[in-house]
């Protein structure tokens, strides 16, 4: 046996957040990983954040970030919940010609335009610090070759484009995207124009939401090869972590709630998340005042699918935690028979048809927001949906029997939530 057999090869991403070093993960060929915090962010006191556990404010964050985080397969999930879910990840995966769970090759290929102001740099061998290595042998990164072709049957596909003169391109070369652009879904018909309907009820609400947009397939280029249905639009959201080249930092309840993405429907309740918002956002009450608006209109609009990974803070200084703009707002209830609940417990209920104030005010309390200072705005949405939305969804381009399957759902919700529409509607 020769001497070397015994050594552990590693390769090492160097992760940096605006343009200073967080630290270093190391990748184990046997699938172990493992995140290590430079001593210089460690002790900077001015550090932008990474996540809202290593905040100075947050408690604990700097036991936390004492020791490494280590995991096997799963990053630890506030890197796992940077990467993309489902169809999306089957696709990069079989392009890697890597499993699906190797989530440390996914990650470095993804590095460059991850969701927030992470970047994650693969280092050459010499570059890594002997105290990351240790007794381990830092080796080169294979070449990710994502040339090859794809086909997949496939849910609902996201992509980041750039857009330009009308046009929107697969970014490369380290550009930015500055679009979410949705294609159509093999399996939820008209999906984008769910999406699109969803999302401009809410802003008439009162919802904080980004630009939105439906785009002409011909319009979206060098596409990788996915199956698409007899469709013509894609739904486009623009990017609130993007200002031209300038990244935002951002994450997700999952990350800051450190659970993975599979646990983001049963590990958390809507308190949990209202407690963080109140309690560490830079405008805490009016994020809490937004975070409740958004509650209702969910369940107003038949959104089963406000789960954790649907809610996210977003650090416009580089700092302090603010609830982001709304994303992910659907109409689910017209593709699921049956649908009768909301994604998280709200106030010791989950269903949409016995959801009552009653509730809120619980939730409320649980979460220690005062029910005062979030009434008005609980009636401020019920007066301006009831006022605004049964004329705009006449000219909103929702599936037609998709738009009866909303009504009828308005008209089952509990009196001080209904939703009357006019008979000749």
């Amino acid at each position: 046996m020769r001497q070397n057999d015994h050594i552990e090869e590693i390769s090492v991403l160097k992760l940096t957040l605006h343009g200073k070093l967080v630290g270093y993960l190391a990748g184990f060929k046997n699938g172990r990983n493992v995140l290590s915090f430079a001593d210089e962010f460690k002790s900077d006191s001015s550090r932008p954040t990474f996540s809202l556990i290593t905040h100075q404010s947050f408690p604990n964050s700097e036991k936390l970030m004492s020791e490494p985080w280590a995991k096997n397969q799963r990053l630890h999930p506030v890197l796992s919940n940077l990467l993309p879910e489902g169809a999306l990840r089957d696709l990069i995966a079989q392009g890697l010609k890597t499993h699906i769970d190797n989530e440390f090759q996914i990650f470095s290929y993804l590095g460059n335009d991850l969701p927030g102001a992470l970047v994650a740099t693969p280092m050459e061998p010499h570059d890594v610090p002997k105290s990351i290595h240790g007794k381990a042998k830092a080796i080169k990164f294979e070449d990710n070759d994502q040339k090859n072709k794809f086909s997949l049957a496939g849910i609902q596909m996201k992509f980041s484009m750039k857009e330009k003169d009308g046009r929107y391109n697969l970014t490369k070369n380290g550009e930015l995207g500055d679009w979410i652009i949705k294609t159509p879904s093999t399996k939820h018909k008209h999906l984008p124009l769910n999406e699109y309907t969803a999302m401009s009820l809410a802003a008439l609400a009162g919802v904080n939401i980004p630009d939105i947009k439906l785009i002409e397939l011909d319009k979206l280029d060098n596409l990788p090869q996915i199956n698409l249905p007899d469709e013509k639009l894609a739904f486009a959201i623009k990017r609130f972590d993007r200002d031209g080249n300038t990244r935002i930092h951002m994450e997700d309840f999952a990350q800051v709630l450190v659970k993975y993405p599979h646990e983001k429907y049963d590990s958390a309740n809507y308190e949990q998340v209202g407690k963080v918002i109140y309690n560490f956002s830079g405008d805490s009450l009016s994020d809490a005042q937004q975070f409740a608006r958004r509650l209702l209109v969910n369940i107003l609009l038949a959104n089963g699918d406000a789960h954790l990974k649907n809610w996210s803070l977003l650090y416009q200084d580089q700092v302090t935690p603010r609830l982001s703009p709304a994303y992910d707002i659907v109409t689910t209830s017209v593709y699921i028979d049956n649908e009768t609940k909301y994604a998280l417990n709200l106030g010791k209920t989950k269903e949409w048809y016995s959801v009552t104030e009653e509730n809120f005010q619980h939730w409320a309390n649980k979460s220690g927001i005062p029910w005062r200072a979030l009434k008005p705005h609980i009636d401020d949405t019920m007066e301006k949906v009831r006022t605004l939305w049964p004329e705009a969804l006449k000219d909103l381009p929702m599936d037609e029997e998709h738009k009866n399957k909303l009504k009828e759902h308005w008209l089952k919700l509990q009196a001080h939530f209904r939703i009357e529409t006019p008979a000749i509607f």
